[in-house]
């Protein structure tokens, strides 16, 4: 792990974000990119003050793609930057061909969809713009990003809803073993932030609609009276590579990559598993494949949606998986600062377990005020923790039953 970049609603800088965290801060507010009146929910975690133009080496890419586009381009260079790489100036080092993009998003070119969805109905099929469908495919962003950083090794998408990042994170890591690559730009990217996405969850009583007035209470992951996920955007990505590309250039390595785990639930299309077995099954073969013990993991980054059903069958899989040490962890969700960001969360609870490894200190989950007997567990409730960490996992569900884990390993 050499690079981390971020454009989140609660920092646009890891340190920025991190710190954000450690200090209980919420990026949850009103929504103000469409109307919210006719809404249940009328907050979401937003991006605000994003300007993609320092990051486009030509403006007129900017109207042809999508926002969570130019949330994943702009991400990607920040951590590329953190990590010492510039592909595209004099006297870069780094072999361009054996740099990968895996960057992934649950719902691609969601704004760009509905756009052109409104253009067809008003004005007919001539009214609809030559680059919508590029804007709205889910593999746009890492090949856009390809073309942005000068990238030139494995290039795809992953599309596994919530758990897309830490998916995008696992098989970059494969192909590294494999020997495919020498650094991979990895991540996940959303911009669903729209009337028909919004209108979705709300229908389908996924979001939270008790704190309209009060927004920053709103996402409460682990807590009594948690009543849904506050939907938020942005970007998180991740510059991994080999230890020895990494000492070969002098790089600053945060932490290792040590393994990954991805399952499914074959349950239901949006409920988790009640005995949480998919995410056991993941978690397991994540700390198999990254050759450590289930009493080896100090601290687990939950995906901690704030929803009913989620937090309390996460908390029923990390009894399974770790036993009398579930006890002995900490857990935290940080949905409950930055909301819930889909395809891009996994991105950014990934960037929170490095930080915690590199500063010795756990995120707290906010919001958390009233204990749930089905929820029983150490959720670092509302301040940080300081420890000595050396080993942090991640977990994320998506949709459709998608299960992915990743484990990060502090290098001595």
């Amino acid at each position: 792990m050499t690079g981390l970049g971020l454009v989140s609603p609660v920092g646009s800088t890891a340190v920025e974000f991190f710190d954000n965290l450690l200090e209980g801060k919420s990026g949850v507010g009103k929504l103000d990119r469409f109307d919210p009146s006719p809404f249940k929910c009328q907050i979401a975690a937003q991006v605000n003050g994003f300007d993609p133009k320092q990051y486009y080496n030509s403006k007129k890419k900017i109207k042809q793609n999508d926002l969570y586009c130019h949330f994943a381009v702009a991400a990607s260079h920040l951590a590329l930057a953190d990590a010492g790489i510039k592909l595209n100036a004099e006297g870069n080092k780094v072999d361009a061909t054996r740099v990968g993009v895996i960057i992934g998003s649950a719902f691609g070119g969601m704004q760009s969809f509905e756009t052109a969805v409104n253009d067809l109905n008003s004005g007919g099929p001539n009214a609809v713009g030559p680059y919508t469908i590029p804007m709205i495919l889910g593999n746009t962003a890492a090949g856009i990003v390809g073309m942005e950083t000068g990238a030139k090794g494995p290039n795809f998408g992953v599309q596994t809803a919530c758990a897309t990042a830490t998916h995008a994170f696992g098989e970059a890591l494969r192909l590294l073993r494999n020997g495919d690559a020498d650094v991979f730009i990895a991540g996940g990217s959303e911009a669903a932030i729209t009337p028909l996405s919004f209108a979705g969850f709300c229908n389908l009583m996924a979001m939270n609609t008790q704190f309209n007035d009060n927004p920053t209470k709103a996402s409460r992951p682990f807590d009594l009276n948690r009543g849904g996920f506050v939907m938020a955007e942005g970007a998180g990505v991740l510059v991994l590579e080999t230890l020895s590309h990494a000492v070969k250039r002098g790089a600053r390595v945060y932490c290792e990559l040590a393994g990954y785990g991805a399952s499914c639930d074959a349950y239901h299309i949006t409920s988790p598993d009640p005995e949480g077995d998919g995410l056991r099954r993941a978690m397991l073969a994540c700390l198999k494949d990254g050759g450590l013990r289930t009493d080896e993991v100090q601290y687990v980054n939950a995906h901690g949606t704030s929803t009913k059903k989620n937090d309390q069958f996460e908390t029923v899989a990390y009894k399974a998986i770790f036993g009398e040490h579930a006890s002995k962890l900490a857990i935290s969700s940080i949905k409950g600062s930055t909301g819930h960001s889909l395809g891009a969360a996994g991105g950014f609870e990934a960037i929170a377990c490095v930080k915690a490894i590199e500063k010795g200190v756990v995120p707290p989950t906010i919001n958390y005020e009233t204990p749930d007997p089905d929820c029983d567990l150490n959720y670092t409730p509302n301040k940080p923790v300081t420890m000595d960490l050396k080993v942090a996992i991640s977990d994320n569900l998506g949709f459709g039953g998608h299960n992915g884990a990743v484990v990060f390993r502090k290098l001595e």
